[in-house]
């Protein structure tokens, strides 16, 4: 039986704002000229802190970023602010309407997340999905004590040993899906945490703690040490195994890549878009 095909772009190493733009324009050419649905794969060219759409940006400190050589960009999913280093980042386009999508958010994210799961698995990780049981656990997610999006699962995230190993988020815009999020191969948590403000050092030691009571990466919980290429083959694979689809390598047209960098210029690389409050 043929499967579904996708496109699948691998932009490679691109700066926040571009990243951010790309999504934006995939969306847009999906919802207004048919755009096949997309699998996206991509990294940072440096450090770089993404907020949510929503969020104040008070947590972050831009001047422990500049110590980094990190950059700062807001996203147009919600979510809590997200460092982006040294991880495989993934971005789904699929219409709203596509078979089986179901309208449910929560649900949404069970069916896309498959492929995150499937390629965990492929690289040797006993992973399942986090869903919250008890009243305490599901409050937390609406009330989350901190500011960093790994600090603790949402609903059908991927956990490892009940850790939380992978971050997403999704938009809904112009009847089209937008959910990216991170696949982390190694976390430097004394970065993640030297980046984020808070009122003494023992409240950010006991939050560090906490996270790493909560969250962990690939190479933590691998026998062998992975590579970002191990990464690319295991998710392009679990992709297609966990969505039931065939990947299709896709290029950019020249005019495709210049809207791209417009919309990076005048909005994803502007203070007005990203330090807003």
């Amino acid at each position: 039986m043929t499967k579904t095909k996708w496109n699948f772009i691998n932009s490679g190493v691109k700066s926040g704002s571009y990243n951010m733009a790309l999504d934006e324009c995939l969306i847009k050419w999906q919802s207004e000229e048919g755009f096949l649905p997309t699998l996206r794969f991509y990294e940072w060219e440096n450090p770089t802190v993404t907020i949510g759409y929503f969020q104040k940006n008070q947590e972050i400190s831009l001047e422990a970023l500049k110590k980094y050589n990190g950059d700062f960009v807001r996203r147009q999913t919600g979510g809590r602010s997200v460092l982006h280093h040294d991880e495989l980042t993934y971005s789904v386009i699929v219409p709203e309407s596509y078979p089986n999508m179901p309208v449910s958010v929560t649900e949404a994210y069970r069916v896309i997340s498959m492929g995150i799961l499937e390629g965990y698995k492929l690289l040797g990780l006993d992973a399942s999905f986090s869903v919250p049981k008890t009243a305490e656990e599901k409050n937390e997610l609406k009330n989350p004590a901190s500011a960093v999006c790994f600090d603790a699962p949402s609903w059908y995230e991927v956990v490892v040993n009940d850790k939380k190993i992978a971050g997403s988020a999704q938009t809904r815009q112009k009847g089209s899906i937008l959910q990216h999020g991170s696949i982390p191969l190694n976390i430097d948590v004394d970065m993640l945490y030297d980046l984020y403000i808070f009122s003494s050092d023992a409240v950010r030691e006991r939050m560090k703690k906490r996270f790493l009571d909560r969250a962990t990466w690939i190479n933590a919980e691998s026998t062998t040490p992975k590579t970002m290429a191990d990464l690319y083959e295991a998710f392009e694979k679990g992709f297609e195994i966990g969505l039931d689809i065939e990947l299709v390598p896709y290029e950019l047209t020249e005019a495709q890549e210049k809207e791209v960098q417009e919309l990076a210029a005048t909005k994803y690389g502007t203070e007005e878009w990203n330090l807003r409050k």
